[in-house]
């Protein structure tokens, strides 16, 4: 089965898009935004043995490069539209293909994104990588960059379960059971795109949460030329994980586990009650863990008391970024 075949057989579907005007097939794709709203582009690479398991199912591998991207599509507030797939592989298998692309396009279909091209080589090792492109309105675009003194710092859901799970399918630990909910968190996470097409006219900045959670903040208080300070029995966690690792790990998952792809956002002082809103419209735990300060700093506390935190957040390249 040579590359075109591949294409064929696993990755071109029947466009339901009637702003895509040419598809997979050609040199290059033709879409066509709407009128009065900006283009948004994100982009993520998942290898083999970093990003995930080498022995992870074909269709968690399609979904999870998939969600990663719609994380950073719901971080700005942007409607998802397109995607291109750059697919690198050790061997085109039948099996592993139809479920990768099965596990792929059920994540897509969720949010109505066509594939509308990539490309396919062989490698050493299986690199996936997507780019999604979406729009937004102009008014109400989400940036880190946003943030004010005296701010709430907000997040949606639980935060390490994603992380625990992957600790226990790297452990092979007799928890280990493909229904654990942990295990679940990893293998599948879910993207909060309208939930962040809700919070955007209250917010001030956002940031998605996927290489855990105080390296994520530090990030959006640099863009925000802020700092702040967060306590840690505030951070969301569920009751599975408290359970299983108890609350100290618990915590520490969360802090710098990563694989959340929950929101962080910030809301100007005195809007507690928009957080209940939130959550009854979306269904989701909403949680306010901590408040935007001058210090140029993030501070940690734990029952009000500081907190000596050292991030240990995922970095492709260490701390330094070097």
């Amino acid at each position: 089965m040579d590359e075109f075949e591949l294409i064929r057989r696993y990755f071109t579907r029947e466009l339901i898009d009637a702003d895509v005007r040419i598809g997979i097939g050609d040199d290059g794709a033709v879409m066509r935004p709407t009128t009065g709203r900006d283009l948004v582009a994100v982009m993520d690479t998942l290898v083999e043995g970093v990003h995930f398991p080498v022995d992870l199912g074909a269709a968690d591998i399609g979904w999870r490069a998939v969600a990663v991207n719609l994380s950073d599509i719901a971080a700005m507030a942007a409607t998802p539209r397109w995607m291109t797939l750059a697919l690198t592989l050790r061997e085109a298998n039948p099996d592993w293909l139809q479920d990768f692309s099965s596990g792929l396009f059920a994540a897509a279909e969720e949010h109505s994104i066509s594939l509308v091209g990539g490309d396919t080589t062989r490698g050493q090792q299986n690199i996936i990588s997507i780019q999604i492109c979406g729009d937004v309105d102009p008014d109400f675009i989400l940036t880190r960059a946003g943030a004010r003194v005296g701010d709430l710092i907000c997040v949606s859901g639980t935060l390490g379960d994603a992380a625990a799970g992957l600790n226990l399918l790297q452990s092979n630990s007799v928890m280990l059971d493909a229904d654990n909910d942990l295990i679940r968190r990893f293998r599948r996470p879910n993207a909060r795109v309208s939930l962040a097409q809700t919070i955007a006219p209250h917010a001030s900045a956002a940031i998605d949460i996927s290489d855990g959670l105080y390296g994520d903040i530090q990030k959006l208080l640099r863009a925000s030329d802020t700092g702040g300070r967060i306590e840690l029995d505030s951070i969301p966690l569920s009751s599975t994980l408290v359970e299983q690792f108890g609350l100290d790990r618990a915590q520490q998952f969360a802090l710098g586990g990563g694989d959340d792809y929950e929101l962080c956002f910030t809301l100007p002082a005195g809007s507690e009650a928009l957080l209940s809103e939130f959550s009854q419209q979306h269904t989701v735990r909403i949680s306010c863990i901590g408040v935007v300060t001058d210090n140029h700093k993030l501070i940690c506390t734990r029952q009000g008391e500081p907190f000596n935190y050292v991030d240990q957040g995922y970095h492709h390249f260490g701390a330094s970024g070097s």
